[in-house]
Parts: C-alpha cells; structure tokens; sequence
C-alpha cells in the first residue's frame, strides 16, 4: 500500500502541469545607430563602446577615482539598495519553502500521581508521547513554483536597481567634481582679474591726484574692481556648499574635499564611442531591472490562475505513545496516520478572475514600461552624444572669443594709455574680457559634464 502511495504521488508531481504563460522577451524597436553622431562616426561600430570601459578608465584624475570609491563604499543609497537584495533573497527564501513538505516534531511526558483512600489506594502513573508530523501542499499546478520565479526575478530586479545607483552615484561624483574644479578655476580668475584692477586703480588714483586725469577715470576703474570683487563671496560660497553636497554623495558629514588635477588638465576624448544601440538592451542596469519586473509580474499570472484548480495537500503522523516510559519503543506502542485532503473552489463572486485579469493588467503595464524604458535610453544616449560634441563646439568659439576680448582689452589700454580713447572704452572691453573668462570656464565644465552623461546613458560604471 505505500509503495503505491508513493507512486501514485511520484506520478502526481510528474506530470503536474505550470499552468500561466512562459516569459518571452518583448520585441523592442531598436534603431540602427544613435542620433547625433555624423554617418563617419555611426559607421565606426567596431570600436568598444565607452559603457564597457571601467570607470576608473574614463575619469584618470586619481583624487576623483579615490572620491569615487568611497562613494561607493560609504554612500547610503548604495547601503541601502544593498540591503534591499539581502530583503528579497529572505523572501524568495520564504517563497520557495512553500514548494517542499513541512515537518515538525514534538514531545509530551507526564508523570502523575493520586492520594490513597478509604477505598482507593495511591496510583502512580507516567505518559510518554513522541510524534512527527508532515504536511504538504503539492505543487501539481505550478502555483508555488511561479510564485518562486517571481520572487527570483523581483531579486535579479533589485540587484539590477542597486546597480543602477551605482551607476548614478559615479555620475553624480563625477559631475559634482567637475563643477567644483569649475568653480575653483573661475574664483581663481576673479582674484586674478581683481589683483590686477586694484594695481590699474591705484594708479588711476596716483594719476588723479597730480591732475592727469579726470575722477571720473577713478570712478570706472573703481568699477571694474567691484566688478570683479563681487563674484568672490558668491563663488566661494558655491564652492562650500558644492563640497558639502560631495561630502554626502560620500557618506561623510559636510566638509572640505581635496582637489586633484585642474578643471583644463582633466583627460578627455575628442570623439566617444557610443557603439550598438543592441548592446545598450544588456548594459543599461534600469532596462535589465525593468525587464526582470515584466518577469516576475508574468508569473504572477500562473500563480493567479491555479486558483481556478483544487488544492491538493498530503498529511502524515507518526510516533509513539505509552502509559509507561519503559515500554514507549516497544512495538505496540506505534502509531501513525495519513490522510490527503483535495479543495476545489466552486463560488467566489468573481474573485479568481477579478485576480487574475488584475495580475494581467499589472503585467501589461510591467511591458509598457519596460518599452518605455528602452526607448528613453536611446534618447539618453543621443540628446549625450548630441550635447558633448556641441559643448565642444561651443567651447572652441568661447576659446576664440575669450582670446579676442582679451586682446581687445589689451588694445583698449593701449590706446587709453597713449591717450587717443577715454576709460570707458577700457572698462568695456575689460568687462566683456572677463565675462568671457568665466564663460569659458564654464564651457570647459560643460563638455566635462556632457562626458559623463554619455557614460551614464550608456550604461557604464557597474562593471567591476
């Protein structure tokens, strides 16, 4: 008889049936090249794209590379998203248990003992009690089983999300670094220009006192000298707010950061390699993680549907049970039972369906914004390649404008120095000297930062 039981259940779990659909992956529209590049630089595709180099191969300051790594040591997203895979590793833990029998034991003795009486002498007896027990929901319609695929891919899912953040994090340094030397080289310009225009003012000032020029002379110089002084304090302040929010991407409490090379000393590529807009399905941690949801919500499906189908659960007692503790082990002493049990829904006002048309719908919307996800990624890597090549662009012209008004300023001080023009034509051209100044700084940062977007649109940064 059990051995009939137990091929009978060997037969069950054969042929037990997963009922739901198998994951597929969507098709997605995937463009030939990326928008932005000339047809020159799409037709490279043979060159390794930017996104599969290490991070520390893309930004080589080593006082970054250093600021980085404890970024990604210390910084609370990264803790936490951390901490979110070992959340849904217990509970596939959990999911999965529920495929496998569950056994339990227990124990129970007694001793007991009753007055003697008029009629009745003293009594003295002992019970002795050892039991397991086994129960098991079989999984003959694949229940437990998609429930444990989706609570597998709800894991991959947050390992894709912690890497996503990492990925961010390296931006976000990066971008934050690059902005600090920005501000470093255009508070340096400042005090350079106001060291300068304080010597020019005083010697306005000698100049006026003997009667050779006009105070109104003085006063534009003056100008050019507060000019100058203002952007200072308010420079300085961004640059201790700026290290500030560094400190944090870090983990630490707000406080000075070190510098490493200057803003125009940082490394950077003419052209970047953006490579196959294919591969970018398979780097982008947020397109893999959106993928991995579209997976665990299509076997909620399955688990949604075998509601519709009886529940089958095996039980099972064994043990041993005596009035004497000596005699618990001896032969009539055992005892077991087994018993099946079969549960067939029959009325639920609609609620298995209700179910499973809302497990559909979750399923559906997991697939729209998985496609919505690959199309924004493409769009992040062009409106990236689009804005680093114009940045430079940019930059080349603020270099050319920068070294005209520089010269024009250079002319201007000529001319009022030989006396053929007044002093306001120098505190224009000065002016727009050092308006220029900053800009191009600022230009400077801007290709930096439109590098580091091309990195994080592509997906880079979580190779290890």
């Amino acid at each position: 008889m059990r051995r009939l039981l137990a091929s009978l259940l060997v037969v069950l779990l054969l042929t037990g049936c997963t009922v739901g659909p198998n994951y597929k992956r969507p098709t997605a529209s995937v463009p030939t090249a990326y928008r932005g590049p000339t047809p020159e630089e799409a037709a490279k595709t043979d060159s390794a794209s930017l996104g599969e180099q290490k991070w520390w191969e893309v930004f080589r300051d080593e006082q970054l590379q250093s600021l980085i790594r404890t970024a990604l040591q210390q910084n609370y997203d990264v803790r936490i998203a951390a901490t979110r895979i070992l959340e849904a590793q217990a509970q596939l833990g959990i999911t999965r248990a529920d495929q496998f029998p569950s056994v339990s034991g227990g124990a129970d003795l007694s001793a007991q003992r009753t007055a003697k009486s008029s009629v009745f002498p003293a009594l003295q007896q002992s019970t002795g009690q050892l039991s397991l027990s086994a129960a098991w929901q079989l999984d003959f319609w694949g229940r437990y089983r998609r429930a444990t695929e989706a609570a597998r891919a709800s894991l991959l899912a947050t390992e894709w999300a912690r890497r996503a953040v990492e990925i961010s994090l390296i931006s976000n340094v990066a971008s934050a670094y690059f902005q600090l030397r920005a501000l470093d080289l255009q508070l340096e310009i400042s005090q350079n220009t106001l060291t300068a225009r304080r010597e020019s003012l005083r010697l306005l000032t000698m100049l006026s006192d003997h009667g050779n020029i006009s105070l109104l002379d003085v006063r534009q110089g003056e100008q050019l000298v507060y000019t100058a002084s203002e952007e200072i304090p308010d420079l300085e302040r961004r640059i201790q707010q700026q290290e500030n929010f560094i400190s944090i991407l870090l983990g630490n409490n707000p406080g000075p950061i070190a510098r490493g090379l200057p803003l125009v000393g940082q490394p950077h590529p003419p052209e970047v390699p953006a490579g196959l807009p294919s591969e970018l399905l398979e780097r982008r941690p947020d397109i893999r993680q959106s993928e991995q949801q579209l997976v665990a919500f299509n076997a909620e499906i399955g688990v949604a549907r075998s509601a519709y189908y009886p529940q089958i659960a095996l039980t099972a007692n064994g043990g041993f049970q005596s009035d004497a503790l000596t005699r618990l082990f001896g032969g009539p002493a055992g005892l077991w039972s087994f018993g099946g049990s079969l549960a067939q829904p029959i009325f639920t006002a609609g609620r298995i369906r209700s179910g499973v048309k809302l497990a559909e719908a979750n399923q559906q919307e997991a697939l729209l914004t998985y496609q919505r996800t690959i199309q924004q990624s493409f769009r992040d890597v062009s409106d990236a390649l689009i804005a680093y090549k114009k940045n430079q662009e940019f930059r080349q012209q603020q270099e050319l404008l920068a070294a005209s008004a520089q010269d024009a300023a250079r002319l201007s001080n000529d001319r009022y120095k030989g006396g053929v023009t007044s002093y306001l034509e120098v505190l224009t051209n000065e002016t727009n000297y050092f308006a220029a100044e900053l800009n191009l700084a600022q230009a400077q940062a801007n290709e930096l930062l439109a590098l580091v977007q091309i990195y994080l649109a592509l997906g880079g940064g979580w190779q290890q």
